[in-house]
């Protein structure tokens, strides 16, 4: 069957699971369209108005995370995809070529949570030298997140990568639903 009843719920994993940019996740459930928020100042003015701690280094893409994770993800019960995460947040995916502030990646959310992650990895080397040198920029401005420089990966990408994608599954977080558990632990 494709129905799992899980903690009093019955989840419905019948095809095609609801699909929605993670802009169009958040104006469903706050109202809030991020695609006519046009600058950062505007950004952050939403971030404080919904309760969201913010720091000085942040981005209007880490702030529309942080909007998603608080105000969004408690609402995705039955199985979604959330598609086009900000590129702040996806330093290794590859770029949308119609709106570049996003990836081309998505997570599967079943149960309130992140059941998988993937992504079209970014195979340019300059474009992944530059996300790397930011990521090292929010480091040093105390992101604990960020990645670090890798030389070795950028030269690599210089000799050439083809097209190629990968998907993490959280098998921990798929045996939860399938036994009924409430927490990873039980």
């Amino acid at each position: 069957t494709t129905k799992v009843d899980y903690q009093g719920e019955t989840l419905d994993f019948t095809p095609p699971w609801t699909r929605l940019t993670m802009v169009d996740a958040i104006k469903k459930y706050t109202g809030i369209d991020f695609d006519e928020v046009h600058s950062l100042e505007e950004a952050l003015d939403i971030a404080k108005t919904h309760h969201i701690d913010t720091k000085e280094n942040d981005t209007k893409g880490k702030i529309i995370n942080a909007m998603f994770e608080e105000h969004v993800e408690k609402h995705l019960m039955q199985p979604h995809f959330i598609i086009d995460y900000p590129i702040e947040i996806s330093p290794l995916a590859k770029r949308k070529k119609d709106n570049p502030d996003f990836t081309y990646r998505f997570e599967a959310f079943v149960a309130c949570r992140e059941l998988g992650n993937a992504f079209s990895e970014l195979n340019d080397p300059i474009d992944q030298k530059e996300r790397f040198l930011e990521q090292v920029k929010q480091k040093e401005a105390g992101d604990d997140e960020a990645y670090p420089m890798d030389e070795d990966y950028i030269r690599a990408l210089e000799y050439g990568l083809p097209p190629t994608g990968g998907l993490g599954i959280g098998v921990d977080r798929l045996i939860m639903l399938l036994t009924n558990a409430p927490s990873i632990r039980d």
